[in-house]
């Protein structure tokens, strides 16, 4: 199992989004209400608008170019639109804070 740390829980507001690099691929990283981290690909497959830079609304984020939902849980593009992006594991470690992503278990 690849797990790479990207940062700490700490250094993500709530509601709000960080993105990281891992080789070629970027990530947004939402901390939704109550502290979870929730990784996905930052990249709407519709029209490749920023996610990370979409409004998040419970577990959903919405992309800010054409207002595309899209599930924070598995990726998935909410209907009447179609489509999904890759979502990533996420540990964090309870001691440090450290965020971990699951690299090679995508869901």
């Amino acid at each position: 199992m690849k797990r790479v740390h990207v940062g700490n829980i700490a250094e993500i507001s709530e509601k709000r989004s960080r993105v990281v690099r891992i080789g070629s691929l970027e990530i947004a990283m939402f901390k939704l209400s109550g502290g979870t981290i929730k990784a996905i690909e930052n990249r709407c497959p519709h029209k490749a608008g920023k996610l990370s830079e979409g409004i998040v609304c419970d577990h959903h984020v919405f992309c800010p170019l054409h207002d595309w939902k899209i599930d924070l849980h598995d990726g998935l593009v909410q209907a009447p639109d179609e489509g999904c992006v890759t979502s990533f594991k996420v540990e964090i470690d309870d001691a440090s804070g450290y965020i971990y992503l699951h690299m090679d278990n995508h869901r």
